[in-house]
């Protein structure tokens, strides 16, 4: 999963909180990468709605591992590769 477009995009968003718009609606999304890049984590929260995308990559374990945090991965697949910075 490493050489995805995902991961691409994943390792592009800055840490910290940013805003990003995703289908037309504004989060605040945060990253972080720790452990000298062995993990990246992202938790992004619709701004005025109950919406959340949230979950942790590993890049080192399985060639790239995913694993959200009570979704889908397609949902945090979704939201990386489609979340602009507003």
């Amino acid at each position: 999963m490493n050489d995805t477009e995902f991961y691409t995009k994943l390792l592009a968003l800055p840490n910290g909180a940013n805003d990003v718009r995703y289908l037309d609606k504004r989060y605040l999304l945060r990253k972080e990468t720790l452990l000298d890049g062995k993990l990246l984590k992202v938790y992004a929260q619709e701004l005025g709605g109950n919406d959340i995308v949230s979950g942790n990559y590993y890049p080192t374990l399985k060639n790239g591992m995913l694993k959200p945090c009570e979704m889908s991965d397609k949902k945090v697949i979704d939201f990386v590769l489609h979340a602009k910075a507003i």
